[in-house]
C-alpha cells in the first residue's frame, strides 16, 4: 500500500497530477503512509488524522498503480478533492431567477454582489432596502421565531457556520473560529458567510436580529473569496467542530453532481458525536432532479427555500431527501463593512433552520440531533400544491416546535404563556 502511494505521489501540482483524497480503513495504515511519505520528502496537501484522510497530488499517468491503490483492501476510497460552492446569489427578480451562468466558479462573485439594484414586480429597488414595516423581519415572523424569544433567544447553544468566514459587525458576536484553508484569519473576504451568520444569530443590537440572537457563533472559514473551497477544507472544519463540541453546524454550500465518500463519512461522524448538520438543498430548481451533497445525506437536515408569498422559490432544488423549507428569497442580513445586504438562495434558507435548532437546544440542552430534526419536521406547515420532494415536511414553525420539545406540555405552556404576556402588554 505504501509503495503504491509513493509511486503515484508528487510533492507539488503539475500538469499531469490531480488532487486526490485517500481514505484509510485503519488509523495504523494512515500513520504508516504518512511516515513513508515523510521519509521521501513528500508533504501531503492536507492530512486529516481524525478522518484518516490524506490529500495528495497523484500522477494521473500511473493508471495501473492508481487502480491498484483504489482497490487495496486497506483503502476505503481514492477520490478527487472536489471543489464545493456556496448556495447564495444577488436576486434578479422576486421569483428568484438568477443572472449567473453554470460555468462560473462560484454562485456569485464580489463583482456580482456589488449590484446596485434589482427588479421587484416591475419596479427597481435598492438591494439594501427592506420592505418590512414590522420591527421583526418578515422572514422571522413567517417561521414563528419571535414568538419563542420570550422563552429563549438561544443562549447556551452554539452554531458553527462553515462558509467564507464571518466579518466583524455590530450585529454579530463571534465566539471563536478557525481557518481550515491554511490562513490565520477566519474573517470573511466574500460576504456570504457574514450574511448567513446574521440570519442564524444576528444579535439585533444595531438593527437586524437573527433567528437565535443569543446563540454562540463560530466562524469556520473553509471557502475562499469566490465562495468556493475544497472538500478537504470542509472536512477539517467539521472535525474542528467535533473537537469543540459545537452542537449545530450550518453548511450553506454543496456539491452539485459529484459524490464524495470523504464528506459523507465526516457528516456521519459529526452526527455520531451529537452534532446536527443543517445543509442547503441547492439552487438548481427543477434541473437534475436531485439535491446537492451534503444536504442529500440522511445524516444532514436538508433545507429548501421559500418566498415571502409562501411559495417554493423557483431556484430551490427539487429531489429526494428534502426535510423542511425556510425563507430564502430576498433575505436582508449582515454584510462586511458593517452594512446589510439582500441575497437569495437556499443558502439563506438553511441558517433559519440552524437558528431554530439553536432555540430548541437552548430550551432543552439534552435534546439530540434526531429529536431536533423530528420536532422541526413534525411541526412544519405544508405549503399547498407542492410535493414532498419540493418542500419536505413544509415551512418550519419554530413556536410550534418549541411547544412540543422534550418536556411536552410544560414547554407548550411556557411558550403560550409568553405569547399571552406579550399580547397583554
Amino acid at each position: 500500500m505504501e509503495r503504491l502511494l509513493l509511486s503515484c505521489s508528487k510533492s507539488k501540482s503539475t500538469g499531469y497530477t490531480s488532487r486526490k483524497l485517500i481514505g484509510f480503513k485503519r488509523d495504523s495504515d494512515y500513520k504508516q503512509c504518512m511516515e513513508e511519505l515523510s521519509k521521501y520528502g513528500i508533504r501531503p496537501v492536507r492530512s486529516i488524522q481524525k478522518s484518516r484522510v490524506i490529500c495528495c497530488h497523484l500522477d494521473s499517468r500511473r493508471t495501473e498503480q492508481l487502480k491498484s491503490l483504489a482497490q487495496h483492501p486497506n483503502i476505503s476510497y481514492v477520490e478527487p478533492d472536489f471543489k464545493i460552492h456556496a448556495h447564495g446569489f444577488v436576486p434578479s427578480n422576486v421569483s428568484g431567477k438568477r443572472k449567473t451562468a453554470r460555468k462560473q466558479p462560484a454562485p456569485y462573485t464580489r463583482k456580482r454582489v456589488q449590484t446596485k439594484s434589482v427588479h421587484v414586480k416591475g419596479r427597481r429597488t435598492s438591494v439594501s432596502s427592506d420592505s418590512s414595516t414590522s420591527t421583526t423581519p418578515w422572514n422571522l415572523s413567517q417561521i414563528g421565531a419571535s414568538k419563542v424569544w420570550s422563552t429563549t433567544r438561544g443562549k447556551g447553544a452554539g452554531i458553527a457556520i462553515i462558509d467564507t468566514g464571518i466579518a466583524k459587525h455590530s450585529d454579530l458576536r463571534i465566539t471563536g473560529g478557525v481557518n481550515t484553508m491554511g490562513g490565520s484569519s477566519y474573517y470573511d473576504d466574500n460576504g456570504h458567510g457574514t450574511h448567513v451568520a446574521g440570519i442564524a444569530a444576528g444579535t439585533g443590537s444595531s438593527k437586524r436580529p437573527g433567528v437565535a440572537p443569543r446563540a454562540s457563533l463560530y466562524a469556520i472559514k473553509a471557502l475562499d473569496a469566490n465562495g468556493a473551497g475544497y472538500v478537504s477544507d470542509i472536512i477539517k472544519g467539521i472535525d474542528w467542530c467535533i473537537k469543540k463540541g459545537i452542537p449545530i453546524i450550518n453548511m450553506s454550500l454543496g456539491l452539485e453532481g459529484e459524490t464524495s465518500s470523504a464528506l459523507k463519512e465526516a457528516v456521519q461522524r459529526a452526527r455520531k458525536n451529537g452534532i446536527l448538520i443543517v445543509a442547503s438543498a441547492g439552487n438548481n430548481g427543477t434541473v437534475g432532479g436531485r439535491i446537492d451533497q451534503p444536504a442529500r445525506y440522511t445524516d444532514a437536515l436538508a433545507v429548501a427555500a421559500s418566498t415571502r408569498g409562501g411559495k417554493i422559490a423557483n431556484y430551490s432544488s427539487r429531489g429526494y431527501g428534502i426535510d423542511v423549507t425556510a425563507p430564502g428569497s430576498y433575505i436582508k442580513s449582515t454584510w462586511p463593512g458593517g452594512g446589510y445586504q439582500v441575497l437569495s438562495g437556499t443558502s439563506m434558507a438553511s441558517p433559519h433552520v440552524a437558528g431554530g435548532a439553536a432555540l430548541l437546544k437552548s430550551l432543552h440542552p439534552s435534546i439530540t440531533p434526531y429529536g431536533i430534526a423530528q420536532r422541526l419536521r413534525n411541526t412544519s406547515k405544508k405549503l399547498s400544491s407542492y410535493a414532498k420532494r419540493t418542500q419536505g415536511y413544509g415551512l418550519i414553525q419554530l413556536d410550534d416546535a418549541a411547544a412540543v420539545a422534550d418536556n411536552g406540555a410544560s414547554a407548550a405552556a411556557r411558550v403560550r404563556s409568553a405569547g399571552r404576556r406579550r399580547r397583554t402588554k
